[in-house]
């Protein structure tokens, strides 16, 4: 018997490219799924805790994504912000990759930050 993978298939690996972001939605809520330098794949809020703007839209460095709106940029792994002028962290939801299917636990927010209840 194999264990089910925990959370939702959200898209592919080989769908996101090294150091880029797809955004997509559950239940109206915006998630980004990262591709960091190192090809590891994260899923964060997709909304800067700065302002309402999207991160999938910004630029992509080591294990960090960038706010194109005012340069607010966020770890990746941890959500915390790395620079001004945002000061809260964005959610960080667990990824399970099973062969070259990614999924993610929204229900799983790994660092605390507020996220909407998607149980």
């Amino acid at each position: 018997m194999t264990d089910e993978p925990k959370g939702e298939l959200v898209c592919r690996t080989d769908e996101i490219q090294v150091k880029q972001a797809l955004r997509i939605l559950i239940d109206d809520y915006p998630v980004a799924i990262v591709k960091d330098s190192m090809g590891e794949i994260h899923a964060i809020g997709d909304t800067c805790s700065h302002a309402d703007i999207s991160l999938s839209e910004g630029e992509v460095e080591g294990c960090m994504i960038e706010c194109w709106g005012h340069g607010s940029q966020f770890d990746l792994r941890t959500g915390e912000p790395l620079q001004l002028p945002a000061y809260d962290p964005v959610p960080v939801f667990a990824v399970e990759i099973r062969g070259d299917e990614v999924y993610v636990d929204f229900t799983n927010v790994l660092n605390g930050a507020q996220a909407p209840n998607f149980s």
